[in-house]
């Protein structure tokens, strides 16, 4: 993965659970887990939006990220203030070590 390609930054934040003081009520927060990961983030293409409808409804951007252990799908990556939620992780198809391919859907997530 050549450095040039990853030209956006994006902050990936993994929901936590936290106990208010005062009325002991537990409410999930978002927390970051990597912030600043260079990355490409890149529309979908017309063609790609729609065979992917097909088997992930509303899937709109794919992000390109060096690889990275313990994602998860409950977690939501963060990009020019909007909330990408992933659909899954994809490794590169030599090594399987050196990028990840993030299929994502645009909308908010609160956890």
């Amino acid at each position: 993965m050549e450095a040039g390609k990853l030209r956006h930054r994006v902050t990936i934040q993994q929901p936590t659970l936290t106990q208010d003081t005062t009325t002991g009520a537990v409410t999930n927060t978002w927390a970051d887990l990597h912030a600043n990961v260079p990355a490409s983030v890149e529309p979908l293409s017309v063609k790609e939006y729609l065979q992917s409808r097909t088997e992930q409804s509303e899937t709109s951007v794919r992000v390109v990220i060096r690889h990275r252990d313990g994602l998860t799908p409950d977690m939501r990556i963060l990009h020019r203030g909007k909330i990408y939620n992933p659909q899954g992780f994809l490794a590169d198809k030599d090594s399987g070590l050196e990028y990840l391919t993030i299929p994502c859907s645009e909308g908010v997530n609160e956890g």
